[in-house]
């Protein structure tokens, strides 16, 4: 991950979605499936917020000014889409890491959120990330994983 530091301020490459304010951050080097995972995030409810660099300030994330809107789309290009302006962070998806069966509950250690690792070339990574959110929401209670307390 890349990070450049101006303050408390930074900018990471990522992409980002929300839904009910509440915000995703994918993280992955370039090619892995971020923009394509938030293109089927945008098909379950979920609002683009960034994509291929991401603002992080006091744990609001938001897209450059010159990016915000901006989702490339791998054989089609560069498209303007409806987006929010800024989302609360809660929850980092590592989409390069191996997803582990039962994996041990994990914290982001720069953005010190819930972090899981999804495949995003699953079927259900879309479906995955939506109940992670909810997990780290606290609104779905979980008996064993990544959330167990």
């Amino acid at each position: 991950m890349h990070s450049k530091r101006s303050g408390a301020a930074k900018q990471i490459h990522a992409s980002c979605v929300a839904r009910d304010g509440s915000g995703v951050i994918l993280l992955g080097p370039s090619g892995c499936g971020k923009s394509d995972l938030v293109l089927r995030l945008l098909g379950c409810g979920f609002v683009l917020v960034a994509d291929d660099r991401v603002n992080i300030d006091g744990g609001m994330a938001s897209a450059p000014m010159e990016l915000a809107g901006l989702l490339e789309i791998r054989g089609l290009g560069i498209l303007r889409l409806p987006h929010e302006a800024s989302a609360r962070l809660a929850l980092a998806v590592d989409l390069a890491g191996k997803a582990e069966r039962l994996p041990m509950p994990a914290r982001h250690a720069e953005l010190d959120l819930p972090l899981v690792h999804i495949n995003p070339n699953a079927a259900s990574a879309s479906a995955r990330v939506a109940v992670a959110l909810d997990c780290a929401l606290g609104r779905t209670s979980q008996l064993a994983g990544a959330f167990q307390a």
